[in-house]
């Protein structure tokens, strides 16, 4: 799912030190790099994880983060008013030379009381995220890092840049060139900031019938022979697009 998230005015994140990593701090930035507008595109990505605690030892053994892992938990109301407990565990992982990705994967406690299933079905016709999009310039220089982070050892390397399967989802990292040719314009990325996220590809069962929800409901969308792509005029946004499952 994707999450909106900002910072409030007069919010004091605490900062990064040793071995913890401030998720609020890092949002602070990203927004700072983008002068706080609401458009500032995708800063974090977050997987599934079993085993939070494993994974962060997973992340040190390979050197691609050496944070203690974060711990929540709160209560959240149900569509029948009762009351329950959700709880999380997160481990936090880096990219080296992109500091507008960050990366981290979510351990749910009590996934039975945080999924809704009535909640998950979209009159758009979305079924779920088919894939988030990265460009670097070299895309073969993220294959070591999205390794580490997935478990996926094996990724399919294209002449656009690379696949990566995590089994809920693609991961693609593409050139900059290979955007502008799958999405039809530039990536909407900062220059001279490494790898960063640039869009996500929802999964739909039918895309003439999402192109009639966009219609309906007034959204402007560009039509390609796989892929509806609403416009996206911001320099530093996010780009989204709808593909058939």
């Amino acid at each position: 799912f994707l999450e909106l998230i900002s910072v409030g005015k007069g919010a004091d994140a605490p900062k990064r030190h040793g071995r913890t990593f401030s998720f609020g701090q890092f949002v602070q930035e990203y927004l700072a790099d983008n002068k706080g507008k609401p458009d500032s595109g995708m800063a974090m990505l977050v997987l599934e994880s079993h085993d939070a605690k494993a994974d962060s030892l997973a992340f040190k053994q390979a050197g691609i983060g050496d944070f203690e892992p974060f711990s929540f938990e709160r209560q959240a109301i149900r569509p029948d008013g009762k009351s329950v407990r959700v709880a999380f565990t997160l481990a936090f992982a880096e990219m080296k030379n992109a500091p507008r990705a960050g990366f981290f994967v979510c351990q749910q406690h009590e996934p039975q009381n945080f999924w809704n299933p009535a909640q998950q079905k979209h009159s758009n016709g979305v079924t779920g995220i088919r894939s988030v999009v990265m460009v670097a310039d070299d895309p073969s220089d993220c294959h070591e890092f999205l390794g580490a982070l997935t478990g996926q050892r094996e990724m399919r390397a294209t002449s656009y840049g690379l696949e990566i399967d995590t089994g809920r989802g693609m991961i693609d990292v593409l050139s900059p060139d290979a955007f502008r040719f799958r999405f039809g314009q530039d990536a909407p990325v900062l220059p001279g900031k490494g790898p960063q996220f640039a869009a996500v590809v929802f999964a739909v069962t039918d895309l003439g019938a999402t192109e009639k929800y966009l219609i309906a409901q007034h959204i402007e969308h560009r039509r390609a022979p796989d892929a509806l792509f609403p416009p996206s005029r911001k320099p530093n946004g996010l780009i989204l697009a709808f593909m058939a499952d």
